[in-house]
């Protein structure tokens, strides 16, 4: 199966945004998934007109494969499940 697509999309000065980019980190860098090495997409809302339209009162989000799997605060456990389940 191809690796999970990743994508986080932000906007500049948001704390809770840094909380979930940190939080990403840490859960990809366990042994479990560093040696897939997954890319995470940031993209800042503010730069894309329907981005900011959808999400604007809900960034963080953390999409898998397109799809929302967290808006606001990333729960390591909850992200780690989701990306074993889309390796196997």
């Amino acid at each position: 199966m191809a690796e999970p697509r990743i994508t986080l999309l932000t906007k500049p000065g948001c704390h809770l945004c840094d909380d979930a980019r940190s939080a990403l980190a840490e859960v990809l860098a366990e042994a479990e998934f560093a040696d897939a090495a997954l890319p995470v997409d940031e993209k800042n809302i503010l730069d894309d007109a329907e981005l900011t339209a959808e999400y604007a009162e809900e960034i963080p989000v953390v999409l898998l494969d397109g799809r929302v799997h967290t808006i606001w605060r990333v729960e390591p456990d909850r992200l780690r499940t989701a990306l074993r389940s889309a390796f196997l």
